[in-house]
């Protein structure tokens, strides 16, 4: 079972959609996970839609305003996952459902408001806040290799029961509005999970590697393709142990905690996206953070 809420495309689903109305009735529970977790869907900006699916097929399409979903099986159960941008406005997003038939079937769903902290920090290498004509050529290129990795897309289904990448406390959430030398840049887009330089850092699910490398503000970093436009990255590492087309397993390690790029001290900044759509990684995450598993 699924935690928290999920829309089903159920017959109801099918009768309301004449009418376009918001499906209430159509959202039911989700159980958690104790040691891996299943998605737990958020309807916020930075959270995520899920749908449950049926008679799903290959040659089904289903879209969420507009954008490819990630689709994924779960308990014998196909589902639909969807990345609600952090700039969307509260209001009635669609799934939308194209059969291999030509039918098409459309469920609303509401997304709420929710307001985002600021965060002020102070940087001591005034080139990773103010970078110089050099250092742009530079960031210039490698926004190149980035929206690649964010855009890559495999015919795979994902294994979506994550673990923790690494264990630690969490030193910045994910969507604050974020102040270097209090000059505002963009909102924090991952999670950062403090730790000791060198502690293992751990594939939270399958998947492979399809960017490695050291990047000006993200300094070590690693891009996995878990499948259907989910993309998990990992950055400021220490070390990297792993290199693109290599193939990870759950637990495996990839790298080591580090401070390179724009820090303020070691950690692990872990983000997720799906088809090029940064989330709250914390909604693919157990609840508890298993420390004797991921030392």
């Amino acid at each position: 079972m699924l935690r928290q809420l999920i829309l089903t495309t159920a017959s109801m689903t099918f009768k309301l959609r004449k009418t376009t109305s918001v499906i209430g009735l159509a959202i039911m529970m989700m159980a958690s996970l104790p040691s891996v977790a299943a998605p737990e869907q958020a309807l916020v900006p930075g959270g995520i839609a899920i749908m449950s699916l049926k008679n799903y097929t290959p040659e089904t399409r289903i879209t969420f305003d507009d954008r490819k979903t990630t689709i994924f099986k779960q308990d014998n159960a196909w589902y639909a996952l969807a990345a609600i941008p952090l700039k969307a406005k509260p209001g009635a997003y669609d799934f939308k459902i194209l059969q291999h038939d030509g039918s098409t079937r459309v469920s609303k769903v509401e997304v709420k408001g929710k307001k985002y902290q600021e965060q002020r920090l102070t940087i001591k290498n005034k080139r990773k806040v103010n970078p110089n004509e050099q250092d742009m050529q530079r960031i210039t290129s490698e926004r190149v290799l980035k929206r690649a990795a964010k855009n890559h897309w495999s015919d795979s289904y994902p294994d979506v029961e994550f673990i923790w990448p690494v264990s630690g406390e969490i030193s910045s959430i994910y969507g604050l509005r974020r102040f270097f030398n209090e000059q505002e840049r963009n909102p924090h887009n991952g999670l950062d999970i403090a730790a000791p330089e060198g502690t293992d850092i751990r594939a939270p699910a399958d998947g492979t590697v399809i960017e490695a490398g050291d990047f000006f503000f993200s300094g070590n970093m690693v891009y996995i393709d878990h499948g259907q436009g989910l993309i998990s990255l990992y950055a400021h590492l220490s070390r990297i142990d792993v290199k693109p087309g290599d193939v990870l397993r759950r637990g495996e390690i990839l790298g080591a905690v580090g401070q390179t790029g724009r820090v303020t001290g070691a950690h692990l900044h872990f983000a997720v996206m799906s088809n090029g759509v940064l989330f709250d990684p914390i909604y693919l995450l157990p609840k508890q953070q298993p420390t004797a598993q991921l030392q």
